[in-house]
């Protein structure tokens, strides 16, 4: 039975290809910080780049915003076991998004802001929808945290909206960038609090600056050099992502015109041909490895909004299923001592699994497009 008592449907292949995507990442990255109990978090690469001592994760490289995607992911599981009656094993993803949570502001010298908007908008969604999986399981416990989560992230993404160079938000404390990348997630993160006028007008300062015409994408971002404005014209996927969904989100007859318009630039100009069919180019490793993931978990919001029209609604399944199995066909065994050995993905869709070191953000990106396929079965 599901969380709300109706009969849920048997797990499909779709889901199998998820969960297994679930246990390879969480058993190749994840892990206490540093032995700490009741703390988790995943490492960036796998065996893990840890300093000497056994506060080793404490020292190494910190990615504040892959941690936020990684949550991302955990609640994906969760709510997918919820579509599937195992409403035990959401609860438990709900917990681990607790412990995750909980842990990440632990890392992050105990505080939930940082010196990036960015980063900060990835965990504020993040957050925002752990606290949705604790709702529909019927789940308070830890909302104290998700409320102070959102309190705090809320206020650092709203002080970033300026008026300078007319709007948008800025990617950093040093006020000197303002770009789709922080724009783009807080957007969406302010339409599902209900911000509907603010993430319009982030929205619209976004088609109006940085959108291109010529493409129908959105480029990256404006610098300020001396007082001169400075068009940074880079093309990501990520922030076609977040775009598309905050215009979904928003729902406006205008702004689902918008997304439909995103939906096909997307798809003649962000795409590569795999055994004969077109889907997603992703953007290599480092911060790259998440970039395709963001868009498709948005391109599979955008499939499944009835207000969308039916062809973009299809192009966006497409893209979707489509990326999802060529990464499955590519994935490849990773014998590990002691335990079921577990499945590693490649970077990109038609390739092979890396050899170790296995880097955490194209393993997380593959989990993460799996589940977005998942939820199109």
């Amino acid at each position: 039975m599901s969380a709300d008592g109706q009969p849920a449907p048997a797990p499909t292949a779709l889901d199998e290809r998820a969960a297994e995507a679930e246990r390879s990442v969480t058993a190749l990255f994840g892990g206490s910080l540093g032995g700490l109990p009741l703390t988790h978090l995943a490492s960036i690469a796998h065996p893990a780049p840890t300093g000497p001592g056994p506060l080793g994760r404490f020292r190494g490289t910190w990615h504040y915003w892959w941690q936020a995607h990684y949550l991302d992911a955990v609640v994906d599981a969760g709510l997918r076991a919820l579509r599937t009656g195992d409403v035990a094993a959401a609860r438990a993803r709900a917990a681990l998004g607790d412990r995750l949570l909980a842990t990440i502001r632990l890392r992050n010298r105990a505080r939930w802001t940082n010196d990036f908007y960015d980063d900060m908008a990835w965990l504020a969604l993040a957050s925002g929808r752990l606290q949705g999986l604790h709702a529909q399981i019927g789940r308070t416990a830890r909302s104290r945290r998700l409320r102070s989560a959102d309190r705090h992230l809320t206020e650092q993404l709203r002080a970033a909206h300026t008026d300078d160079l007319g709007g948008g938000l800025f990617w950093s404390r040093d006020r000197d960038f303002k770009n789709s990348p922080a724009t783009g997630p807080a957007a969406l993160h302010l339409a599902r609090l209900g911000g509907t006028a603010e993430a319009r007008r982030l929205v619209d300062w976004l088609y109006a600056r940085l959108w291109s015409p010529a493409s129908g994408l959105v480029l990256d971002g404006i610098r300020l050099r001396a007082g001169t404005e400075v068009l940074v014209p880079d093309v990501w996927s990520y922030n076609q992502g977040t775009v598309l969904g905050a215009l979904v989100t928003l729902g406006d007859p205008g702004s689902l015109g918008r997304a439909a318009a995103l939906v096909a630039a997307v798809d003649e100009r962000l795409t590569v041909e795999v055994d004969g069919m077109r889907v997603l180019r992703t953007h290599g490793g480092g911060d790259g490895g998440l970039f395709t993931g963001i868009l498709v978990r948005h391109l599979a919001l955008a499939a499944g909004t009835a207000a969308l029209d039916e062809a973009s609604r299809a192009t966006a399944a497409r893209l979707v299923t489509g990326t999802a199995d060529a990464l499955w066909r590519g994935r490849g065994s990773l014998p590990v001592a002691g335990r079921r050995d577990p499945t590693a993905f490649p970077v990109e869709p038609g390739g092979h699994p890396p050899a170790p070191p296995l880097e955490l953000s194209p393993q997380l990106q593959a989990w993460t497009v799996l589940e977005a396929a998942a939820t199109l079965a």
